[in-house]
This record gives structure tokens, sequence and C-alpha cells, in this order.
């Protein structure tokens, strides 16, 4: 029996795959260009960040990837699922199943606590083991005390740890965190980063970051800069700027 040879082997589908990518909303004055054709591919378990002055569509283009936004030309595809073309319905279901996302305010939900906060994905995707999963998770990131406690009872580091399990209690294949660290003092930020990295390694998962921190960006695998919508440039990111 003949085998395959290293050349003639597939080669996987990259876990997101944006084409000519575009993104237009309607502005008082008219139409706002925000995405000008971005095309882009993302491995599985890579870790990548997007950097850029503000303005320049980094988070709209992590919206993009996450089926959060739709693009208004060109196609966006993640996990073999062509999200230009899914309807809201599959799109939700789609993000239930495969998707964890950390933004920069946390959206807890301020009447539940943080073992009901991290629990509602899985109670939503059917679990029965919904409220024993989200407090390993809890305990994953320092808070299994704390799991009675209501939003108003954790600091902002408390919280943006709840909101971090939560994003990854379902062991999404895609995390996407939109400059998880902003609200932080630089200590507890750090902490939340290494939790970040740590639990994307644990699953394994492929993760794309928006950040302004030069540094944080550069505990990525690769660093794509945009500016007005475009992709001004790529690369692995240089070693001391991690350090």
């Amino acid at each position: 029996m003949r085998h395959r040879t290293a050349k003639e082997m597939p080669v996987p589908e990259p876990v997101l795959s944006l084409r000519d990518a575009r993104l237009t909303l309607e502005g008082n004055a008219g139409p706002v260009e925000i995405l000008r054709g971005i095309t882009l591919e993302v491995a599985a378990g890579e870790s990548v960040g997007l950097v850029g002055p503000s303005g320049s569509g980094k988070s709209s283009l992590l919206m993009l990837m996450g089926g959060l936004e739709r693009a208004t030309g060109g196609t966006v595809r993640a996990l073999g699922h062509d999200l230009s073309a899914m309807d809201e319905d599959a799109l939700a279901h789609f993000r239930l199943g495969n998707l964890g996302v950390v933004f920069q305010s946390f959206h807890l939900i301020p009447t539940m606590t943080a073992l009901e906060n991290v629990a509602t994905p899985l109670e939503l995707a059917g679990r029965r083991d919904a409220f024993a999963r989200a407090q390993a998770e809890l305990e994953a990131v320092g808070l299994g005390a704390r799991a009675g406690h209501y939003p108003s009872q954790l600091s902002g580091g408390e919280q943006q740890r709840v909101a971090l399990a939560r994003a990854v209690v379902g062991r999404p294949r895609l995390l996407l965190a939109d400059e998880p660290t902003g609200n932080l003092d630089e200590g507890t930020g750090r902490a939340i980063v290494d939790l970040l990295f740590g639990l994307g390694e644990r699953d394994g998962a492929t993760m794309v970051l928006v950040t302004h921190d030069e540094r944080l960006a550069a505990r990525c695998a690769r660093v794509v800069r945009l500016r007005d919508g475009r992709i001004e440039g790529e690369g692995r990111p240089a070693r001391e700027a991690a350090e």
C-alpha cells in the first residue's frame, strides 16, 4: 500500500480565513468605510495580536471574525463555516458552540452571581453539568470562594476573571479578546493576561487579541497592524518587547 508523502498530505483549513472582507456602516453624514478589504488567515492554535491606532478597525475586525458583525463585502470563514452566508439563528448557534469572547467592559449580568454568569453559556447549550463546570472554571481562575458573589461585590480584576471563566467554560475552539486589560491596573492586567494565555493553551484554542499594549501583543505568535481599515503589516513580535 502506497503511503502519502508530506507533499501529498491535505493542508488543514485555517481556523479563520478572510478574503477582501469589508465593513461599511451608515453614519449621519453617509456611509463610513470601517474595513477596506481585509485578507487574512489564522491557523489552528495560533495566537494573533491586532494592533493599531484608535479607529483603525481592530475591534470591528474582531467582531467580523466571531460573527458578531456581518461583513458588507468579501467573505469571512471561521472553523469551516462561511459566516457571511449565515442567518442570525445560525450565527448564534455557531457562537454558542465554538466561540469565547472577552471584552474590555466585563458584560456580566448584574443580577446573577459569578457562578450563574459562568454557567449561563452551558445552560443555553443544554448542559446538565453547567454549574459543576462553572464552579471548576471559577476555581481555575482563582475565584472558587467568590462563586456566590454578585458583580457589584467584586473588584474590576475579579469581574474580568469571571468574564474570562465564562468565555472558556465551554472549551471554545476560537477565543477572541478585545482590550481585556483596558479597565485594569498594570499588575492586575498582567495577571489576567497570564490567565488568558494559560487557559487558551490548556484548551488548544486559537486566539485573536485586540490591544494597544505592544508588550501584550508581543505575547502572541504573530502581530497584525491595522491602519485606516487596512492591514499595514504583520510579522513575528520582537522578543524583547514581551519582556
